[in-house]
């Protein structure tokens, strides 16, 4: 059985390829049960441990099977080592025999931006060309790249809670070409975005609805649990809201505080990101938009088998 590392799922997978091959699973019969989330008792801080399998539905020739499994650890930093680790085990989808075990950090900072950017290639404007990125984590050039890959994005103003880290990785992200520059003042650049991403871990909104030009599309990748937000009632109650899946109703932050709240209502929800692969909605030049993301583990087996498939063709 192969080890599938960072390195080279980098090497074999591209955006377009990557959100073609989500936009192909959202509208396939891939089966996706409920995420298994156990406690797992240890002295003083507890772990997690979280189960996250799909496969490919019965009708799919040379089909797959898998699951992603994650640790959270909350004390491991004192340790020197990362909070959360995950790998993904990829499965014949005919016999079981394991094929591969890929970098699950990797998979999923990839399959998560790529699955942002499939709903902005629906839901942003065709003309989208000023980008704002909030947040300067390991999400943020996997988003930057993601969406400049299916937009004629020409500027993307980055800002970090820490201005240090947003001029840091907006430096190096201009090294590479990307037209990125840090800013400071975030109403101001918001208020001139298209697009705007959200992947932080605030717990209070940093974007606000007042903030959104007509027609900007808001993009929510972070806040996932309850005690996170990163964009206010407004931002809502002000756009089309979409979802990836139904678990985003109940599972991490704004869709599921906004609705907790009362602030909106279900029916304020037009569809997740299935009913938007299958049935595209026409789309006003001054409506706003935004897309709310907690994760699934069809994406996470649409891009295993992607690398997988993509390996094999390379040798």
């Amino acid at each position: 059985m192969r080890v599938v590392t960072s390195a080279e799922i980098d090497r074999v997978l591209t955006f377009p390829a990557l959100i073609d091959a989500l936009a192909e699973a959202f509208r396939g019969s891939m089966v996706t049960p409920v995420r298994h989330h156990h406690e797992v008792e240890r002295p003083g801080a507890h772990g997690t441990l979280l189960l996250m399998p799909s496969w490919t539905g019965p009708a799919v020739q040379d089909g797959f099977l898998g699951v992603k499994v994650v640790t959270v650890f909350p004390e491991n930093g004192t340790k020197s080592l990362p909070s959360v680790m995950g790998s993904y085990l990829l499965m014949d989808g005919t016999t079981g025999e394991p094929v591969c075990v890929l970098n699950g950090a990797r998979l999923t900072v990839w399959r998560t931006a790529a699955a942002s950017a499939l709903a902005a290639r629906i839901l942003a404007r065709e003309d989208a060309g000023r980008m704002v990125m909030v947040g300067a984590g390991a999400l943020a050039p996997f988003l930057i790249r993601a969406h400049m890959s299916q937009r004629p994005i020409h500027e993307v103003a980055l800002w970090n809670h820490r201005p240090e880290k947003a001029e840091a990785l907006a430096a190096e992200l201009a090294r590479e070409g990307l037209p990125v520059t840090a800013v400071t003042d975030l109403e101001a650049a918001v208020r001139e975005a298209d697009l705007v991403s959200c992947a932080t871990l605030s717990t209070a909104p940093v974007v606000k609805g007042a903030w959104l030009k007509e027609g900007a599309h808001l993009d929510l990748v972070g806040a996932f649990n309850l005690k996170m937000r990163e964009a206010d009632d407004e931002a809502l109650r002000r756009a089309q809201v979409y979802i990836d899946t139904p678990a985003a109703k109940s599972e991490g932050g704004d869709v599921a505080l906004a609705l907790h709240r009362g602030a909106i209502t279900d029916d304020h929800i037009r569809g997740t990101l299935t009913d938007l692969c299958r049935n595209p909605p026409h789309r006003g030049h001054a409506v706003v938009t935004a897309f709310k993301s907690v994760g699934t583990a069809l994406e996470d087996l649409a891009a295993a088998m992607l690398v997988w498939r993509s390996l094999a063709k390379a040798v």
